[in-house]
């Protein structure tokens, strides 16, 4: 078969890490969607745990055909040929259902982002077990005071809660990729100690001030406010820290009187 570089299409062959991924969650008659099953490997051991239905979301059109041709006779899998970063989410009508995703390593931290986007308390997903490039996922998890502490992390634990993660060997995979990969599940938070109100605020926060990462805080936060000394006061700020000096809690405040003035 030919794999598409385009597409970032690396398809996970060892079956010792299919069976582990799916041992960390229930989904026994219950709805799970698959983004980018390509052959369809960690999709026939997720058939065998008898979910109540299964969606596929697969952009290549070779591999969406073969995916209908080889699960057609089983009315409880549906499979769509699409772009998952184009599909409109709030289309989906599962209840509480479960996402597993090999995603491919140039969009990944895209289409996580795009499930923080989702996520607010009437979202009905209820568990996300994603697999990532290792160097991204490392930024993730990353906790405050950290060497890989960075935007995706405080992006990801505004909605997210991280459960678990472990490595996955370049070797599990065909083709091989140059490096190797990490495997983490979230859930949901339901209750947060500062509510972001608006996450796309958070995401421009984050990204113009550490576009200056190894700059204090001060010259970013003139971008985004006027009087930078009163919000500094308001909020208990230390313009003279760096970005990776601000924990996520001080970032969700900056963000939400971000968006007492913006549009976005």
């Amino acid at each position: 078969m030919f794999f598409k570089k385009s597409l970032g299409q690396n398809l996970l062959i060892d079956k010792n890490i299919i069976k582990k991924i799916l041992s960390s969650t229930d989904i026994r008659n219950k709805n799970v969607v698959e983004i980018g099953p390509g052959t369809g490997n960690l999709t026939k051991e997720i058939i065998k745990l008898k979910p109540k239905k299964l969606l596929l979301i697969e952009k290549d059109k070779n591999l969406y055909s073969k995916l209908q041709k080889s699960f057609a006779s089983d009315k409880s899998i549906q499979t769509i040929n699409l772009d998952i970063l184009k599909f409109n989410l709030k289309d989906l009508e599962f209840d509480r259902f479960t996402v597993f995703g090999n995603l491919p390593y140039n969009i990944s931290s895209q289409i996580l982002v795009k499930f923080i986007n989702f996520y607010d308390d009437t979202s009905n997903y209820k568990k996300i077990i994603f697999m990532f490039q290792k160097e991204v996922g490392q930024k993730i998890i990353a906790n405050f005071k950290t060497k890989n502490y960075s935007r995706l992390s405080i992006l990801t634990k505004s909605r997210l809660k991280i459960l678990n993660y472990f490595y996955v060997s370049k070797n599990c995979f065909f083709p091989k990729p140059k490096v190797d990969s990490i495997i983490i599940e979230f859930e949901p938070i339901k209750k947060k100690e500062i509510k972001v109100k608006n996450i796309k605020s958070l995401e421009f926060v984050t990204r113009v001030i550490f576009s200056n990462k190894r700059k204090m805080i001060n010259k970013s936060l003139k971008k985004l406010f006027k009087n930078i000394d009163a919000v500094a006061v308001e909020l208990k700020i230390n313009l003279k820290l760096r970005p990776q000096e601000l924990d996520e809690l001080t970032y969700y405040k900056i963000a939400n009187r971000y968006d007492k003035i913006s549009n976005i």
